[in-house]
């Protein structure tokens, strides 16, 4: 992991003044970079049955599709409202300043999946325990979850189920 963590900028007052922002472009873009993040996140899940992968826009496109990919599941999009053609189910949830909402298709996922929800780092984690809960109402028959990058101080770990299994290749 440290030659990801190398990679990894921070970017200093963004997206707001005091802020310093785990950038993952500068992992992304860096071929070996992301074969390791690719390899090492699809370790964690390789015996568990994954039949899905949710990653939720838009980072967690990135590491979702890869790790759906090196599993042999399928990959399915969390998005902002009106970004999805078919029939979505939604789930509002408080942010820092204002609420929010997250769609997924309401036809994505079936009892007989097992689920990764995935994005690039948990913070807060709102958006992550609005999508469990999301992905969770369509009855799955189990749930994981997972980050590239853990911001403990954010103790964003409280915010989501205890009864999930939360796993992150990083933690600062």
């Amino acid at each position: 992991m440290e030659y990801i963590k190398k990679r990894i900028r921070d970017v200093y007052d963004f997206p707001s003044k005091g802020i310093v922002f785990k950038d993952l472009t500068t992992v992304f873009k860096d071929p070996r970079a992301l074969h390791i993040i690719g390899w090492d996140l699809s370790q964690l899940y390789r015996d568990k049955g994954v039949t899905k992968v949710v990653g939720i826009e838009s980072r967690g496109f990135i590491g979702g599709s890869i790790l759906a990919f090196e599993l042999g599941a399928g990959f399915v999009p969390v998005r902002k409202p009106g970004k999805l053609p078919a029939d979505t189910l939604k789930m509002s949830y408080q942010k820092e300043y204002g609420t929010d909402t997250i769609e997924i298709h309401r036809d994505a996922i079936t009892e007989d999946d097992v689920v990764v929800l995935h994005d690039d780092v948990l913070a807060t984690g709102g958006t992550m325990a609005a999508a469990y809960e999301l992905v969770k109402s369509m009855n799955p028959k189990k749930i994981y979850i997972n980050f590239i990058i853990e911001l403990s101080a954010l103790n964003g770990r409280s915010n989501l189920p205890a009864d999930a299994e939360v796993s992150s290749l990083i933690t600062y």
